[in-house]
């Protein structure tokens, strides 16, 4: 089958293979064969050795197929249910899945991340998060696929894996935003904009997008912001809406030192910083004691979005029924897996593109 393979970490380019196999279905485990699967910024940060991720490997973790075979403990699924994937697949027994934090359960993934997932001209080789949703067909745990209805197109349920519980869940499930309360949101990619379908869900009553790349300013108040500008417009706009006094929440969605820096100083006394970018694990922000203490600020970590997979996934899908969340909207442009690398190249690039996805025939 074909795939995109990351030879080593720190490769900008990933290697279009047709010689790899998965490894063999295992009796908890499911065989899925892609239909769709999202191009996500953590990609990026998995081949530049942000995040972490083992080489070789096939890349991709946003994605939704129909499964094609199941082990013979599955009772779950079934062969030809259209599924959700997850990169953290809740086991449901743990104590964080019991204290409902299933989004830290650590059951499948530790050994999924760390085993091969795939056969590369005849060796072993690694899937990212577990998954390599950049290939034809992928075995995960059972765990890690949840069945959607046949109606949902496959590039909708493909972005319910990452992007929209990702942004969405960081507004309704992290920081539970208030309505009526004031939002800003820095960096406006695929999650930023999911971070501000969010806060309008969230019926937040100013939504300030916060990006350096103009094109996105409109793009984010076609989503719900109610005003968009620049990291050096920002200030200007905090003293028009808020006195100079702050935001209630602050989402960094970018993840370096200087904004994540920026989100707090741009948080009210009181309020809330959220941070969903995901940053490099020697990248270091600095706080002092006394404005911890004197600023009563809360500072948030949002992994995936605190979202229950099994939870939020049929919740996103009812939204969108609704027309409540638009996902539709967020695909800026459809491509095939022989164009995954022009596609990251173009997410490198910024612009305005929102979501890309990879159509599988």
């Amino acid at each position: 089958m074909k795939a995109a393979v990351l030879n080593q970490v720190g490769d900008d380019k990933l290697e279009l293979r047709d010689d790899v196999t998965t490894t063999a279905v295992g009796p908890q485990e499911v065989r899925i064969r892609l239909k769709a699967c999202g191009v996500c910024h953590s990609d990026l940060s998995a081949m530049d050795g942000t995040l972490p991720a083992l080489a070789p490997g096939v890349i991709g973790h946003e994605g939704a197929g129909e499964v094609v075979e199941i082990g013979g403990a599955v009772t779950s699924l079934a062969v030809g249910d259209h599924v959700a994937i997850t990169f953290v697949p809740p086991c449901g027994k743990c104590a964080q899945c019991a204290t409902g934090q299933s989004h830290l359960c650590l059951a499948h993934t530790i050994s999924a991340f760390t085993s091969p997932r795939f056969v590369v001209g005849g060796n072993p080789a690694f899937g990212y998060a577990g998954l390599g949703a950049f290939a034809e067909e992928m075995v995960v745990p059972a765990d890690a696929a949840m069945k959607v209805d046949d109606d949902v197109p496959w590039e909708i349920a493909a972005l319910l894996s990452c992007g929209i519980l990702t942004g969405v869940g960081a507004v309704l499930n992290t920081a539970k935003v208030e309505p009526g309360s004031s939002v800003a949101v820095i960096g406006c990619g695929g999650v930023g904009v999911a971070v501000v379908q969010g806060a309008r869900l969230a019926a937040a009553a100013r939504i300030v997008a916060v990006d350096p790349v103009t094109e996105k300013h409109e793009v984010a108040q076609r989503f719900g912001a109610t005003h968009a500008t620049t990291p050096d417009g920002i200030a200007d706009l905090n003293n028009q809406l808020n006195s100079g006094m702050g935001f209630d929440y602050v989402f960094d969605v970018v993840g370096l030192p200087a904004t994540i820096r920026q989100a707090w100083d741009l948080t009210r006394r009181g309020g809330h910083t959220v941070v969903v970018g995901a940053g490099r694990a020697d990248a270091m922000v600095s706080f002092s004691a006394q404005e911890l203490f004197l600023h009563d600020k809360t500072l948030h970590g949002s992994f995936y979005g605190t979202a229950n997979f099994r939870r939020d996934v049929p919740r996103m899908i009812a939204l969108w029924r609704q027309g409540r969340l638009d996902l539709e909207g967020m695909i800026s442009k459809r491509i095939r897996l022989e164009d995954v690398n022009e596609g990251l190249q173009a997410l490198r690039g910024g612009g305005s593109l929102i979501r890309q996805v990879i159509l599988f025939d």
